[in-house]
């Protein structure tokens, strides 16, 4: 499953946020997928496409990062997908009298 992960950075921990990904990269267990990610210029939220199926991998992953952000994860579909969602939707409400 994709989710959309915002982490909001705690005040002025930009610089350590970025110096623990450059000695220790992203610090992923296995089944934790980065897709893409997007920072604002003030540092202080971080917006990443990420996918797994067990919310023990994203626990263990936040664990090693939380004394720098909290985080929030949002299910998300692409655009692609949800297309196909509301086509299925259509196709399998019932016809209007």
């Amino acid at each position: 499953m994709l989710y959309m992960v915002i982490e909001h950075f705690h005040d002025g921990v930009g610089p350590e946020v970025y110096k623990r990904f450059r000695e220790n990269g992203r610090m992923m267990p296995d089944g934790l997928n980065y897709v893409s990610s997007w920072v604002e210029p003030d540092f202080s939220r971080c917006f990443q496409v990420m996918e797994w199926d067990d919310p023990a991998v994203f626990a263990e992953w936040t664990a090693k990062w939380d004394d720098l952000m909290d985080f929030e994860a949002i299910p998300v579909v692409t655009s692609a997908e949800a297309q196909e969602l509301m086509r299925n939707r259509r196709q399998n409400s019932p016809m209007p009298e």
